[in-house]
């Protein structure tokens, strides 16, 4: 019998990994609801929308690409500024890897490819001294499922609504991101400069007609990330 809380000793470990990881997916449901509208709005198609939620399974990665392919941004841009946001996922899964027991690659391929900023999370703070496949599948299926099923239901629901409505939704596109900022920026001044240096490069880039499009983006990410992180001190704006 593995070493589980009282509350969760006769549980399987699937099991115990989709209960764990159920407040993850109702999480996910009004993010992959939006995402599905603004795809939407954006010009995908169902099988697009839904295809890139199961390629890809990385909220910010996504909205950032729809936020690329409106301004026509071609996609192997897309694709290495989806790479390079997502690069913090290699010392994530690294980390985690010390937490599991051995299993097949493949396996671990398969729920290294669920992981997310959330999953980790609740992976890395659980008690037992190891996880097993089996919880890691369940913890990131459930998170999966929402993410990629939400997706779709917001693309139906976005493409009954009016036209006028669907074309406004573009700008929820922006709110979007302002809402996933503010939080950061309130608790730390070096997310605040990295927003300002990267908008501020990016609109120089995009003055130089060969930067104007996806590489602007990439190249403002790639420089304000490292200079801040090299220039800028952390500190907390409310000491959290």
């Amino acid at each position: 019998m593995l070493p589980f809380p009282s509350a969760e000793k006769e549980s399987h470990p699937f099991s115990t990994g989709i209960q764990a990881g159920l407040s993850i997916a109702i999480g996910y449901l009004p993010i992959a609801f939006t995402y599905g509208l603004l795809a939407k709005s954006s010009g995908l198609s169902l099988v697009e929308t839904v295809g890139m939620s199961v390629i890809v399974f990385a909220g910010a990665s996504q909205y950032i690409a729809l936020s690329m392919i409106g301004a026509g941004t071609g996609a192997f841009e897309i694709i290495i500024t989806a790479f390079i946001m997502n690069i913090r996922h290699l010392l994530m899964s690294a980390s985690l890897n010390e937490r599991m027991k051995d299993d097949a690659k493949w396996i671990k391929a398969i729920y290294g490819f669920l992981i997310t900023d959330e999953t980790f999370s609740v992976a890395a703070t659980r008690t037992e001294k190891k996880l097993t496949s089996a919880f890691m599948l369940g913890l990131g299926l459930i998170a999966y499922g929402s993410w990629v099923v939400n997706s779709g239901v917001g693309y139906l629901i976005g493409a009954g609504l009016p036209a006028t409505i669907q074309n406004g939704m573009a700008v929820a596109l922006y709110a979007m991101f302002i809402g996933l900022l503010i939080p950061s920026a309130k608790k730390s001044r070096k997310v605040i400069a990295l927003a300002g240096t990267a908008a501020l490069l990016n609109s120089l880039f995009s003055l130089y007609e060969p930067l104007a499009g996806g590489w602007g983006i990439i190249l403002s990410t790639l420089i304000s990330s490292v200079g801040i992180e090299f220039f800028v001190k952390e500190e907390k704006v409310h000491g959290k």
